[in-house]
């Protein structure tokens, strides 16, 4: 049995789900809506140009967390589950995770954004096994800061190790499909790296190392 890698973001949705939070927050008015989406979009192309500082970045995403209740925070994302996740859900994703789980494999899903956000739609792609920034509890409650290393650039080298050492697993045999220049140090380590929909500096990295390249979307790749 082998471990088979997704990113989340742009590779098995169409779409960043840490960004569309922030967009769901703005539009129920939760947050400073002018403030909120400026700086949003800002920490978007500063990681779509691999300059992000991610701990600037989860002090601002994982503040409105501390601000609500969980049962509120639950109501909420059932709601954007509905409007702004299951719409970007890629047919082609479902499929190459059901190939894999028909071979055998164990899925994992590591990702750069935090859990509260993406544990509900690992849970609807039938993944268990989440690699995912971790916000802090204190109570039952979110405190809006950051527990432990995030899975981030090499961040996710590190949490995917400690993952592995807890699971009992290795990465003999595993892959990992990312969009993202972001992600070159774990596709770096596994020995099957795919490049899914990749940005321009891993479709170059992936040409000149002749990793595959593959489309979920319905453009070819």
């Amino acid at each position: 049995m082998s471990l088979a890698i997704f990113d989340l973001d742009n590779t098995l949705l169409s779409g960043d789900s840490d960004y569309l939070w922030g967009r769901f927050l703005v539009e129920q008015n939760l947050v400073d809506g002018e403030f909120y989406d400026r700086e949003n979009r800002r920490f978007l192309h500063e990681y779509e140009a691999g300059t992000l500082d991610i701990l600037e970045f989860l002090e601002f995403s994982l503040k409105p967390l501390a601000a609500m209740a969980p049962e509120r925070l639950a109501e909420l994302h059932k709601q954007f589950m509905a409007e702004k996740i299951q719409p970007i859900i890629l047919p082609k994703a479902l499929a190459l995770l059901d190939k894999h789980r028909k071979a055998g494999d164990t899925l994992l899903i590591i990702t750069a954004t935090n859990s509260f956000v993406t544990r509900p739609i690992a849970n609807n792609l039938g993944i268990e096994h989440l690699v995912a920034t971790e916000p802090e509890q204190v109570g039952g409650r979110y405190t809006g800061r950051v527990s432990g290393t995030p899975s981030f650039r090499e961040g996710k080298v590190t949490r995917l190790t400690e993952w592995l050492q807890k699971q009992g697993e290795n990465l003999a045999g595993s892959g990992f499909y990312s969009d993202s220049h972001n992600d070159l140090p774990l596709l770096e380590m596994v020995q099957y790296p795919v490049a899914v929909d990749p940005d321009d500096t891993l479709r170059e990295r992936a040409e000149s190392r002749g990793w595959p390249i593959i489309s979920l979307r319905d453009r070819t790749s």
